[in-house]
């Protein structure tokens, strides 16, 4: 499908940095800043819905179906790029400079995606459904589980997934899923599953599967191959990329529109909303918060910083004072356990040098190992504590890491998820970017949950299975000691941010900021920690924030 890029120029501008009063004019119902998984995700419903709908993205092209290019020789004379292939997705970390899919140091301070598709286009495309206990237990009223179905029944009809993603009909690499079978299911009691099975009262507890991705016809799906080219058929639906939008522009308690440099270009120019339009932060869990503070909502000290600096441009008091704007980030910590069997076979994945049957197979019939992200398999369970539930992930990965390569080696990551009490903050640094700490295992019942899990399967490792850096028979405490001390398997960031501008605190259940009456955050700030990997959950918190904001209309 042709693919038309509507030029900026189209829009009201307003050069320069006049009075908010003065941004008036626009016929834009909607500007969305941010083409991740929840931006594409709004922009398509905003724009179904008969709304004029602007989606920016400071990044630019990703999959090939947007320009994008960037691939290795190998997948010369083919209609893909480096985003398109599954089996790719760690070269984005090794090779961040090959397409610039990744934000620059001047735009945040962490690793994540600026581009279209925002960490999907970067991401291993892993789709987890959030169990129903998450909703029930995490989110407010009208967020139930109940009150989700025909969110996640939107998202599960748009979205095609797959745990068997090599279109000849094969699963590759099993020899790891075998051994991890033989000690989870056959060993330690868990169930062997459809990971995404019963959507209506979903469960994560004690399950074992195939992963599943968001992923068709051997190569990355995601939102932008399907909620994007239904808006882009919209005539009242325009991208822009390389819009870099620095604050949101309110004459007090109303968005009047945004500001924006372009790539490039160091003029600060404007956007403007028609009267009773809105602006939708669909930024990410680091750079919303980072938006709303230099739009003067956020933490006073920090409004203080930012104004002293220059980067505020409007007077104290027309602050909105919400200490909530960046508190509780929260990121998965992640453990590396290398394991060890004489029946694996390691497989390691190579951007520029594959195996050549292996390129051949995908080239030719989009099968063989390159169609997955290298997770063999998944598992979940919730460690009890008190009146508490803590989630607990596994992923065994196709290979070692770092200093245990060797053949029969694979990774096992664990990470804690839902149910965490150790959350860090969104600050910002001298410039002003986005400046996320972690803050791991602050409380120490966190650790105590996820040293538990790991303790719990230990007691079911097979003679066959053998970890190998931390010893198999390691006491609770021991493995609680290792998994919060630092190390380069230990303490590590996922970059599976959320939580920064949290319901009821930071925006209302409409996803409405609160002190204003039409700027939104639609994103994975608004999402409390997830069982799973946070994906599909943004995906369907942004159907559901569709459906509140179009009602408010009404």
């Amino acid at each position: 499908m042709a693919v038309t890029w509507r030029a900026l120029v189209s829009f009201a501008l307003v050069a320069g940095h006049a009075a908010a009063d003065l941004c008036a004019g626009g016929d834009l119902d909607v500007i969305i800043v941010g083409s991740g998984p929840a931006g594409i995700v709004i922009a398509d419903r905003m724009s179904e819905a008969g709304k004029n709908t602007l989606l920016l993205e400071q990044g630019g092209p990703s999959y090939y179906i947007t320009g994008g290019r960037a691939r290795p020789d190998w997948l010369n004379g083919t209609h893909l790029s480096r985003v398109d292939i599954p089996g790719l997705y760690k070269s984005i970390f090794s090779m961040p400079n090959d397409g610039n899919l990744t934000c620059a140091s001047d735009v945040v301070n962490a690793f994540q995606g600026c581009t279209i598709g925002g960490n999907t286009a970067i991401n291993a495309g892993l789709f987890f459904q959030p169990p129903a206990s998450d909703w029930d237990r995490y989110f407010p009223a009208g967020w139930k589980n109940d009150d989700m179905q025909y969110a996640i029944e939107k998202v599960r009809a748009k979205q095609p997934s797959t745990d068997s993603p090599s279109q000849d009909g094969k699963r590759y690499l099993q020899s790891g899923f075998e051994a991890a079978k033989q000690w989870l299911v056959k060993g330690a009691g868990f169930t062997e599953v459809g990971l995404n099975d019963g959507p209506e009262n979903h469960s994560k507890r004690k399950v074992f599967g195939h992963p599943i991705w968001n992923y068709e016809g051997g190569q990355r799906s995601g939102p932008v191959k399907t909620y994007l080219q239904s808006a882009l058929e919209r005539p009242n639906f325009s991208l822009q990329t390389g819009t870099k939008v620095l604050r949101v522009r309110r004459d007090g308690d109303v968005a009047t529109g945004v500001d924006f440099q372009s790539k490039g270009a160091n003029e600060t120019n404007s956007i403007c909303l028609k009267e009773g339009g809105i602006v939708i932060s669909s930024a990410g869990a680091l750079l919303s918060p980072q938006l709303l503070m230099w739009s003067g909502i956020g933490d006073e000290r920090v409004l203080a910083n930012l104004s002293a600096n220059g980067l505020l441009l409007m007077p104290s008091q027309d602050w909105i004072n919400n200490t909530a704007v960046g508190d509780k980030v929260f990121d998965n910590p992640n453990t590396f356990i290398e394991m060890y069997s004489e029946s694996i076979a390691s497989y390691n994945y190579n951007y520029t040098d594959p195996i050549q049957s292996d390129a051949d197979l995908y080239r030719e019939s989009r099968s063989g190992p390159y169609t997955f992200a290298s997770q063999t398999s998944a598992f979940w369970d919730f460690i009890q504590q008190g009146d508490d539930l803590v989630g607990c992930q596994g992923t065994i990965d196709s290979s070692g890491a770092m200093d245990y390569m060797d053949n029969g080696t694979v990774t096992l990551n664990v990470y804690g998820t839902s149910g965490f009490r150790s959350f860090g903050r969104v600050n910002l640094d001298s410039k002003g970017i986005a400046l996320p700490s972690s803050n791991f295992y602050s409380n120490p019942l966190d650790g105590s949950a996820v040293a538990t899990f790991i303790h719990n399967i230990f007691q079911a490792l097979p003679p066959t299975l053998t970890p190998l850096n931390i010893a198999k028979n390691s006491t609770l405490e021991q493995i609680r000691t290792w998994v919060t001390t630092y190390s380069p398997y230990t303490l590590g960031n996922v970059q599976h941010w959320s939580s920064s501008c949290r319901m009821e605190t930071c925006i209302d259940a409409d996803t409405k900021v609160i002190g204003m009456q039409n700027l939104f955050v639609v994103d994975a700030s608004i999402v409390p920690p997830l069982t799973t990997n946070p994906v599909m959950g943004v995906m369907i918190a942004a159907e559901r924030a569709a459906e509140r904001i179009l009602a408010l209309a009404n």
